[in-house]
Protein backbone atom coordinates (compact mmCIF):
# COMPACT_ATOMS: atom_id res chain seq x y z
CA UNK A 1 0.00 0.00 0.00
CA UNK A 2 1.52 3.64 -0.88
CA UNK A 3 0.98 6.50 1.28
CA UNK A 4 -0.06 9.94 0.23
CA UNK A 5 0.56 12.99 1.67
CA UNK A 6 -2.62 15.15 1.50
CA UNK A 7 -2.29 18.59 2.98
CA UNK A 8 -5.76 19.42 4.43
CA UNK A 9 -7.62 19.51 7.90
CA UNK A 10 -10.94 19.18 5.88
CA UNK A 11 -12.01 15.53 7.03
CA UNK A 12 -15.07 15.91 4.56
CA UNK A 13 -11.89 16.02 1.55
CA UNK A 14 -9.94 13.46 3.33
CA UNK A 15 -12.66 10.88 3.30
CA UNK A 16 -13.70 11.67 0.02
CA UNK A 17 -9.94 11.37 -1.26
CA UNK A 18 -9.88 8.48 0.47
CA UNK A 19 -12.67 7.10 -1.00
CA UNK A 20 -12.09 7.81 -4.55
CA UNK A 21 -8.10 5.81 -4.05
CA UNK A 22 -9.28 2.89 -2.41
CA UNK A 23 -7.15 0.59 -0.61
CA UNK A 24 -4.81 1.09 -2.56
CA UNK A 25 -3.21 4.28 -1.20
CA UNK A 26 -3.44 4.94 2.94
CA UNK A 27 -3.68 8.92 2.64
CA UNK A 28 -2.35 11.02 5.76
CA UNK A 29 -3.29 14.86 6.31
CA UNK A 30 -2.62 17.50 8.96
CA UNK A 31 -3.83 15.80 11.57
CA UNK A 32 -1.37 12.85 11.56
CA UNK A 33 1.50 15.24 12.17
CA UNK A 34 2.25 15.36 15.73
CA UNK A 35 1.94 19.48 15.65
CA UNK A 36 -1.02 21.40 14.42
CA UNK A 37 -0.78 22.80 11.37
CA UNK A 38 -2.82 24.40 9.24
CA UNK A 39 -2.39 26.95 6.19
CA UNK A 40 -4.70 29.94 5.59
CA UNK A 41 -5.66 30.36 2.01
CA UNK A 42 -4.01 33.70 1.21
CA UNK A 43 -3.89 33.21 -3.01
CA UNK A 44 -6.35 35.21 -4.83
CA UNK A 45 -6.86 31.97 -7.04
CA UNK A 46 -7.91 28.19 -6.44
CA UNK A 47 -4.12 27.14 -8.17
CA UNK A 48 -2.70 29.25 -6.19
CA UNK A 49 -3.80 28.24 -3.35
CA UNK A 50 -3.66 24.70 -3.81
CA UNK A 51 0.14 25.29 -4.26
CA UNK A 52 0.98 27.21 -1.34
CA UNK A 53 -0.66 23.90 0.69
CA UNK A 54 1.63 21.78 -1.05
CA UNK A 55 4.99 23.73 -0.22
CA UNK A 56 3.77 24.71 3.32
CA UNK A 57 2.99 21.34 4.07
CA UNK A 58 6.67 19.96 2.25
CA UNK A 59 7.86 23.01 4.27
CA UNK A 60 6.29 21.32 7.19
CA UNK A 61 7.64 17.62 6.54
CA UNK A 62 10.04 17.22 3.72
CA UNK A 63 7.58 15.16 2.10
CA UNK A 64 6.52 14.71 -1.36
CA UNK A 65 2.69 15.76 -0.56
CA UNK A 66 -0.27 17.10 -2.62
CA UNK A 67 -3.07 19.53 -1.87
CA UNK A 68 -6.17 20.92 -3.33
CA UNK A 69 -8.82 23.96 -3.58
CA UNK A 70 -11.91 24.00 -5.25
CA UNK A 71 -14.19 26.35 -6.44
CA UNK A 72 -17.86 26.91 -7.46
CA UNK A 73 -18.21 29.50 -10.31
CA UNK A 74 -21.39 30.40 -11.40
CA UNK A 75 -22.32 32.05 -14.54
CA UNK A 76 -24.40 34.61 -13.43
CA UNK A 77 -22.23 35.90 -10.65
CA UNK A 78 -19.03 36.41 -12.89
CA UNK A 79 -17.65 33.11 -11.63
CA UNK A 80 -18.25 33.96 -7.36
CA UNK A 81 -18.15 31.84 -5.06
CA UNK A 82 -14.81 31.02 -6.86
CA UNK A 83 -11.77 31.37 -4.61
CA UNK A 84 -13.83 31.95 -1.48
CA UNK A 85 -16.19 29.39 -2.11
CA UNK A 86 -16.16 27.51 1.34
CA UNK A 87 -16.12 31.07 3.26
CA UNK A 88 -18.65 32.91 0.65
CA UNK A 89 -21.26 34.24 3.77
CA UNK A 90 -18.71 35.33 5.47
CA UNK A 91 -15.94 33.68 8.32
CA UNK A 92 -17.13 31.01 10.35
CA UNK A 93 -20.04 30.77 8.26
CA UNK A 94 -21.34 26.90 7.63
CA UNK A 95 -22.11 25.30 4.00
CA UNK A 96 -25.98 26.07 4.91
CA UNK A 97 -25.56 29.91 5.56
CA UNK A 98 -22.93 29.81 1.66
CA UNK A 99 -25.96 28.06 -0.03
CA UNK A 100 -28.60 30.68 1.29
CA UNK A 101 -26.27 33.29 0.47
CA UNK A 102 -26.05 31.88 -3.08
CA UNK A 103 -29.66 30.92 -3.45
CA UNK A 104 -30.74 34.64 -2.42
CA UNK A 105 -28.13 35.99 -5.12
CA UNK A 106 -29.69 33.65 -7.50
CA UNK A 107 -32.87 34.51 -6.70
CA UNK A 108 -34.80 35.48 -10.42
CA UNK A 109 -32.12 34.48 -12.54
CA UNK A 110 -33.12 32.18 -15.52
CA UNK A 111 -28.83 31.50 -16.06
CA UNK A 112 -28.69 28.74 -13.49
CA UNK A 113 -25.07 27.40 -15.31
CA UNK A 114 -21.95 26.76 -13.07
CA UNK A 115 -18.89 24.77 -12.75
CA UNK A 116 -17.00 22.94 -9.80
CA UNK A 117 -13.34 23.31 -10.40
CA UNK A 118 -10.18 21.74 -8.29
CA UNK A 119 -6.80 21.78 -8.77
CA UNK A 120 -4.55 19.17 -7.45
CA UNK A 121 -1.08 20.42 -6.78
CA UNK A 122 1.91 17.75 -5.62
CA UNK A 123 5.79 19.02 -5.05
CA UNK A 124 7.95 16.01 -4.50
CA UNK A 125 10.36 18.69 -3.79
CA UNK A 126 11.83 19.26 -6.77
CA UNK A 127 9.03 20.25 -9.07
CA UNK A 128 5.45 21.58 -8.77
CA UNK A 129 2.68 19.80 -10.80
CA UNK A 130 -1.06 20.65 -10.99
CA UNK A 131 -3.86 18.64 -12.19
CA UNK A 132 -7.16 20.39 -13.07
CA UNK A 133 -10.97 18.93 -13.33
CA UNK A 134 -14.01 20.26 -14.24
CA UNK A 135 -17.81 19.59 -13.95
CA UNK A 136 -20.13 21.85 -15.31
CA UNK A 137 -23.63 22.13 -14.33
CA UNK A 138 -26.79 23.66 -12.85
CA UNK A 139 -27.32 25.74 -9.52
CA UNK A 140 -30.92 24.56 -8.42
CA UNK A 141 -33.30 26.49 -6.78
CA UNK A 142 -33.45 24.39 -3.57
CA UNK A 143 -31.36 21.92 -1.71
CA UNK A 144 -32.30 18.27 -2.85
CA UNK A 145 -30.31 15.27 -1.33
CA UNK A 146 -28.14 14.41 2.13
CA UNK A 147 -25.22 13.20 1.20
CA UNK A 148 -21.93 14.91 0.58
CA UNK A 149 -20.45 18.11 1.69
CA UNK A 150 -20.63 21.69 0.73
CA UNK A 151 -22.98 22.67 -2.18
CA UNK A 152 -23.69 19.13 -3.30
CA UNK A 153 -27.55 19.67 -2.37
CA UNK A 154 -28.16 22.67 -4.62
CA UNK A 155 -25.53 21.28 -7.78
CA UNK A 156 -26.67 19.34 -10.52
CA UNK A 157 -24.12 18.11 -12.93
CA UNK A 158 -24.94 18.36 -16.84
CA UNK A 159 -26.75 15.06 -18.53
CA UNK A 160 -27.92 13.82 -14.56
CA UNK A 161 -31.25 14.44 -12.82
CA UNK A 162 -29.59 14.53 -9.61
CA UNK A 163 -27.95 16.49 -7.45
CA UNK A 164 -24.45 15.87 -6.00
CA UNK A 165 -26.09 15.38 -2.68
CA UNK A 166 -28.80 12.39 -4.17
CA UNK A 167 -26.14 10.45 -6.17
CA UNK A 168 -24.72 7.42 -5.32
CA UNK A 169 -21.00 8.46 -3.77
CA UNK A 170 -19.32 6.20 -6.31
CA UNK A 171 -21.06 7.96 -9.18
CA UNK A 172 -20.32 11.36 -7.95
CA UNK A 173 -16.92 10.65 -7.01
CA UNK A 174 -16.36 8.95 -10.90
CA UNK A 175 -17.67 12.54 -12.56
CA UNK A 176 -16.80 15.43 -10.28
CA UNK A 177 -14.32 17.81 -10.67
CA UNK A 178 -11.85 16.47 -7.60
CA UNK A 179 -12.41 12.82 -9.22
CA UNK A 180 -11.04 13.90 -12.72
CA UNK A 181 -8.16 15.85 -10.77
CA UNK A 182 -7.45 13.27 -8.60
CA UNK A 183 -7.05 10.41 -11.52
CA UNK A 184 -5.04 12.69 -13.20
CA UNK A 185 -2.68 13.18 -10.37
CA UNK A 186 -3.20 9.31 -9.53
CA UNK A 187 -1.78 8.77 -13.43
CA UNK A 188 1.22 11.01 -13.42
CA UNK A 189 2.47 9.08 -9.86
CA UNK A 190 2.21 5.86 -11.01
CA UNK A 191 4.48 6.56 -14.27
Amino acid sequence: MQTLFFGTNNPHKLKEIQEILGQSYRVLSFKDLPEPFDVEETEPTIEGNAILKANAFYGKTGMPCFSDDSGLEVDALDGRPGVITARYAGPGCSADDNMDKLLMELDGHANRSAQFRTVIAYFDGQAMHTFEGIIRGKILTARRGTDGFGYDPIFMPDGYAESFAEMPSAVKHKISHRGQALEKFIQYIRK
